[in-house]
């Protein structure tokens, strides 16, 4: 564990976090742009990664600019844009070879960074806009991503409840934003506020590698030397619920099984004190396969095909998920509850919370494995404003008490209920 250690070196308005180990061979390169999540920039910033990622002021044809990945020993680059809490955070991720592995003799590393640096700084741009064809075209295909949730009724029902129980607070927006909202975007409004991000948003570098770092200091102080970012980082506080009481919301579709999804509030984030036992509290809870939702809910009284919880750990939010049969409603509503209430009550045995333990700390230990998985669990320290290593935060697991987890669970309330049946049921 000690090889994953990261340093963080400022590049005046980047902070460029250095992981060296000898674990992959490939350098990962991740910059992360974060802001506050708005419904007024929630689709541009869906938008703008794709279309930097399609073309350079350099490589104006998207098929030369594939090929200079491909020239690259075949690098790999993907953009991503999540919702972090009630921060939107859009990715680059450029992965090439180290070149200690090949025949080559100039610095992948170097090469690598610069290339990053070229798709988030120096974009295609005719005028004071993108190019139009690529706008168009990475339009057409987000829509398309955004018309796909309604077919993924899993997920369909999770924005469904998003929305509902997130009503007046930012993070019932979508990641993505609405089709209507993509669709009236224009060239030179996208470039405007590519503008406005170099202005306010929070730019983190994360390289990840067996590198020579005082080589690669000087490589990222002189690549990034003549970038200037107004550092003016845009923070909102975050959007509070006026009040937490128990409400159901029920759709109808045309679906052959009921999709019945359940929030909690958590009333914990990744900052607090008790982040870590409210993280056992949930891997007891729904988290496995030996948790109280999955043997009590699906294998003893068979009422639904799948039923597990999620804790997303910046809003403080814990989400169960099941597919049930239409007429199985109440019944499963009823025992979801009795299973909160037996977390509760601290209802569950020492070897359960050690098993459970022993699951979470294997799968941090699986995302360490690959160089993304340990740079989207450092990324939660910047985005929670709260240092916690890896090493501490399995130490952290490993101490976690019941009474600690009781007390974690004695938090939660439930906010709301979600059902989406078949029509006329």
């Amino acid at each position: 564990m000690k090889e994953l250690n990261e340093t963080v070196h400022s590049l005046d308005s980047i902070n460029a976090h250095l992981v060296k180990t000898a674990k992959f061979k490939t350098y990962s390169f991740v910059m992360m742009l974060k802001a506050p999540l708005e419904e007024e920039t929630v689709a541009y910033r869906a938008l703008l990664p794709h279309v930097l990622q399609s073309a350079t002021a350099k490589t104006s044809e998207r098929a030369k600019f594939r090929q200079r990945l491909d020239d690259l020993y075949g690098a790999m680059l993907a953009t991503d844009v999540q919702k972090k809490g009630e921060d939107h955070v859009i990715s680059f991720r450029l992965d090439v070879a180290n070149e200690k592995f090949l025949s080559e003799k100039t610095s992948l590393l170097k090469e690598g960074i610069e290339l990053l640096k070229e798709i988030i700084f120096e974009p295609l741009v005719d005028g004071e806009a993108f190019k139009k064809e690529i706008v168009e075209s990475e339009k057409r295909s987000l829509v398309q991503r955004i018309e796909s949730v309604f077919d993924d009724k899993m997920r369909y029902a999770n924005v469904r409840i998003t929305e509902e129980m997130f009503k007046g607070e930012r993070y019932a927006l979508t990641s993505f934003g609405t089709k209507e909202q993509v669709q009236a975007i224009t060239a030179s409004e996208l470039y405007t506020y590519y503008q406005n991000i170099l202005e306010t948003n929070r730019f983190d570098l994360y390289v990840v590698g067996d590198f020579h770092e005082t080589e690669l200091k000087e490589t990222l102080t002189e690549t990034f030397s003549g970038i200037q970012l107004a550092n003016n980082v845009k923070e909102l506080p975050s959007s509070e619920p006026n009040e937490i009481k128990e409400k159901k919301v029920f759709d109808e579709q045309d679906v052959k099984q009921g999709k019945l999804h359940i929030g909690f509030r958590a009333n914990t984030t990744f900052a607090d004190p008790d982040y870590v036992a409210m993280q056992v509290c949930n891997g007891l809870f729904g988290g496995f396969s030996h948790s109280k939702l999955f043997i009590n809910v699906r294998e003893k009284e068979s009422l639904a095909y799948y039923a597990a919880s999620r804790f997303e750990s910046h809003k403080g939010l814990i989400m169960v998920m099941s597919g049930i049969e239409f007429g199985k409603y109440d019944r499963a509503v009823e025992i979801i509850k009795e299973q909160m209430d037996a977390m509760k009550k601290g209802d569950f045995t020492e070897a359960e919370i050690e098993q459970t333990k022993a699951m979470l700390i294997n799968q941090l230990l699986e995302s360490v494995d690959v160089a993304r998985g340990f740079v989207e669990l450092a990324y939660h320290q910047v985005v929670s404003g709260h240092q916690r290593t890896i090493e501490q935060w399995i130490e952290q697991i490993q101490n976690v008490t019941k009474d600690e987890i009781v007390q974690a669970a004695q938090k939660i309330e439930l906010d709301t209920i979600y059902f989406l049946k078949g029509k006329g049921v």
